[in-house]
């Protein structure tokens, strides 16, 4: 099969639109993780003087530990917001980027295949048997990248899951902590 010169130009186009399309979603991506980021530092900012006030007014050691104590909960949970909204920025720009991948690798199966069903007709008599060879290779080797995809789909939900979980047990021990401590300085 030999390509025309429109179809190498529409192709180059093609790619060329891919190419800009992931620049543009790989700059949104920064510029959402440049917004997370400055909404993170303001509000760390915000936190860190209401901080210095209140420990600026504590009269005694007693009202400090329960002062840090009640600073355990919010942080970790600040903490794993911020964990999830990068995770979330993360996942979304690869999604994107996993989504253009599929897209082409579809084109070229589809360009492929095409080329060996176009070969399989020109075929001189005979080579029956390597062309169904051709195309049982090109079947199995389809089959094999559809079983990648559903593998790293399982993996990709199972990290979402571990991470969840995680974020879950950090923030509820951090509860516990807080609760403990407050419930110690209490006692003193």
């Amino acid at each position: 099969m030999t390509l025309t010169a429109d179809q190498l130009l529409a192709a180059h186009k093609a790619n060329v639109e891919t190419l800009f399309s992931l620049t543009a979603k790989a700059f949104e991506g920064v510029e959402k993780l440049v917004e997370l980021n400055v909404t993170a530092s303001r509000a760390a900012l915000a936190d860190a003087a209401n901080h210095t006030q209140a420990i600026l007014s504590v009269k005694d050691a007693q009202e400090l530990v329960a002062l840090h104590a009640s600073m355990l909960q919010p942080l970790a949970e600040k903490t794993a917001a911020y964990s999830r909204h990068l995770y979330d920025i993360a996942s979304g720009t690869s999604a994107e980027f996993g989504k253009a991948a599929e897209s082409k690798v579809a084109e070229a199966h589809q360009a492929f295949t095409g080329m060996v069903d176009n070969a399989a007709r020109n075929a001189p008599a005979g080579s029956e048997t390597a062309v169904a060879v051709l195309k049982s290779a090109v079947s199995a080797a389809n089959n094999a990248f559809e079983s990648v995809q559903k593998a790293v789909k399982q993996a990709t939900d199972a990290a979402e899951a571990n991470f969840n979980a995680v974020s879950a047990t950090a923030v509820n021990a951090a509860k516990s902590s807080a609760a403990t401590t407050a419930a110690a300085a209490r006692k003193r």
